[in-house]
């Protein structure tokens, strides 16, 4: 068998509103797979600046895809914290 060129595995787990969000992102975009969809979310999402730094105690639970609305409807800025 031909050696991948992308030897590593991840597995995530999305709720299906989050699979749902990839989803419709990669068919706007026309991306070929999630796979390349994801890849390039991770690009871009590395080459940005104003994210999140975890605090200690932080679970992964508390990071999701889509973010959390606010009890008025509003969306947390995450970019401030």
């Amino acid at each position: 068998m031909a050696e991948l060129e992308r030897p590593q595995r991840l597995q995530i787990m999305l709720t299906d509103e989050e699979l749902a969000a990839l989803e419709n992102w990669r068919f706007e975009k026309r991306m070929p797979s999630r796979s390349a969809a994801v890849r390039e979310l991770l690009r871009r999402g590395l080459a940005s600046d104003g994210f999140l730094t975890a605090e200690a105690g932080v679970k992964s639970q508390d990071f999701g895809v889509l973010a959390p609305e606010k009890a008025n409807g509003d969306i947390p800025d995450r970019s401030k914290a």
